[in-house]
C-alpha cells in the first residue's frame, strides 16, 4: 500500500509502506517542493504516481529508497533519469537537490 507522508510517520505506517520489501526498505517518492512523499509498492514510479494524484508537478518528484535497519537513504530511481533537468542518470546528481530529498526523508520516516 501507498501512503502519503505529511507529518513524521508512525510506527504502523513504516510496517504499512515498507510490506512490499518484507521490512527491508520502502520505495519513495519526494516532492521537494511540498515536502511531502509517498511511499510504499514496489516501484517508485507507483509512488510518483500517488504524488502527481495529489497535486505535485513532475518536475518536482525524486525518487529514492529508505533501508530501515541501517536508516539510510538510497537516491537511485528510474524516475530520476530526467535530461531535461540536467539529470542523466538515475542517481541525483545535483547535490543540492540530493540534501533536499535527504532533509525531507530524515523528517518525515526518522
Amino acid at each position: 500500500m501507498i501512503l502519503i507522508i505529511r507529518e513524521p510517520a508512525t510506527p504502523e505506517q513504516i510496517a504499512v509502506m515498507s510490506a512490499a520489501f518484507g521490512g527491508i526498505l520502502i520505495k519513495l517518492a519526494v516532492d521537494v517542493e511540498r515536502g511531502v512523499l509517498a511511499g510504499g509498492g514496489e516501484l517508485h514510479a507507483e509512488c510518483e504516481q500517488v504524488l502527481l494524484e495529489d497535486g505535485s508537478r513532475q518536475e518536482d518528484i525524486w525518487g529514492a529508497d529508505w533501508y530501515l535497519h541501517t536508516r539510510e537513504i538510497g537516491l537511485e530511481a528510474l524516475i530520476n533519469i530526467r535530461p531535461r533537468q540536467q539529470n542523466y542518470g538515475m542517481e541525483i546528481q545535483n547535490p543540492e537537490l540530493r540534501a533536499r530529498v535527504e532533509a525531507i526523508i530524515r523528517r518525515l520516516l526518522g
